[in-house]
């Protein structure tokens, strides 16, 4: 392989043509790299088809002769799947392949990828990717590689056909760490601005003006910019799925006990989307949040249903994706002890003792009106 990955004889594998993954991937091809997909459902690779791309009836087939394999696909237990599998990429792939994975996963998993592709011969680094599903049509994530500029100077074109920043952290499995901690971030901020509206509502001021009023001092955030305008349009349409930020702090919170650090931030924001997925909003964007803090009836408008909260005898709500939220990767290990992967040996992630996790006292789903935990006293 040239020192430079250009359109030209360049093959290319991407694998997961999702909502995220699909723009990306239409990027690339608008490049003129020749790419062959592989989706589970190929329903949702149609479109690319329809542009030049090629059909592979698995990602080993569709990765075999390519000279830069592109992953992205849900969770982490995917990814390990999809890599280390017998008939996985790290196998499938021709020598001097790079591989490179778009999901927001494990920083372990990112490393155990790294080290096996390098027994192989092979080069693979995380950079997962920011900017939702906008900056994704618009060919303006975010990337945020576990790599050094030099090690990812090779594929730099085509990582520029679709990200408009890059950011290196220069090493296996950094890239997932820093993705993290953007996510941890994020999620506080949305409850901080989903809190500010709630408050706005229940003192009859206009919540517009508050937003505008947030926007011009230091109570705003990107969050509140983008997607607090959403949320009080109704507007609760995917750019980002509620499951997925779920999934991330979840990961977060397998990080942060790994290194025994306290999140308490991120504690409060897991126990809230948590709930908001268990109740039907996890394929909701994450804006939806605010429901959890409307009146029943109009939250059961929206389409949540908070009897299922209290059906869901398992207390994790992961809509069925095996091996927990955050995938289990984490030595093997389910959703058996929790939701995000049996972080904290599975303790205030279900909703035993109410959607805040059994943070503070009084924090239950509620017996009026309201539902939400920050309203069970009402």
């Amino acid at each position: 392989m040239s020192t430079t990955i250009s359109p030209h004889h360049t093959k290319v594998a991407f694998i997961g043509t999702g909502i995220m993954g699909a723009a990306i991937c239409g990027h690339i091809l608008d490049a003129g790299y020749d790419v062959t997909v592989h989706n589970r459902t190929k329903s949702k690779a149609e479109a690319l088809l329809a542009r030049g791309a090629h059909w592979a009836d698995s990602a080993a087939d569709a990765a075999r002769e390519a000279d830069v394999v592109f992953t992205m696909v849900g969770y982490p237990t995917d990814v390990e799947d999809v890599y280390l599998a017998s008939d996985g990429l790290i196998r499938a792939t021709r020598k001097g392949a790079y591989l490179i994975d778009l999901t927001t996963s494990s920083p372990q998993l990112a490393r155990d990828i790294h080290d096996a592709a390098e027994i192989e011969d092979k080069h693979a680094f995380d950079c997962p990717v920011t900017g939702g599903q906008a900056g994704a049509e618009a060919g303006t994530l975010t990337l945020i590689l576990g790599a050094t500029e030099a090690q990812a100077a090779p594929v730099l074109p085509i990582l520029q056909t679709f990200g408009k920043k890059i950011f290196y952290f220069d090493a296996p499995g950094a890239g997932q760490t820093a993705k993290l901690c953007n996510q941890v971030s994020l999620a506080s901020c949305m409850v901080g601005y989903a809190d500010a509206l709630a408050l706005a509502e229940q003192g009859h001021v206009d919540p517009h003006k508050v937003l505008e009023l947030m926007a011009s001092g230091t109570g705003g955030s990107g969050a509140s910019a983008s997607l607090a305008p959403k949320s009080l349009d109704g507007d609760y349409k995917p750019g980002f799925m509620a499951e997925h930020l779920r999934k991330d702090i979840a990961l977060a919170l397998r990080s942060a006990q790994d290194a025994e650090l306290a999140l308490p931030g991120a504690e409060t924001a897991f126990a809230l989307f948590d709930t908001l997925c268990q109740v039907g909003g996890a394929r909701m964007g994450t804006q939806a949040l605010t429901l959890l803090y409307a009146e029943e009836a109009d939250a059961a408008a929206a389409g949540l249903d908070w009897s299922l909260l209290d059906g869901d005898e398992d207390g994790c709500g992961c809509g069925g994706h095996d091996g927990g939220c955050c995938g289990g990767h984490h030595d093997g290990e389910g959703h058996g002890e929790g939701c995000c992967g049996s972080h904290h040996d599975g303790e205030g992630h279900g909703h035993g003792e109410g959607c805040c996790g059994g943070h503070g006292e009084g924090h239950g789903h509620g017996d009026g009106g309201h539902h939400c935990c920050c309203h069970g006293e009402d």
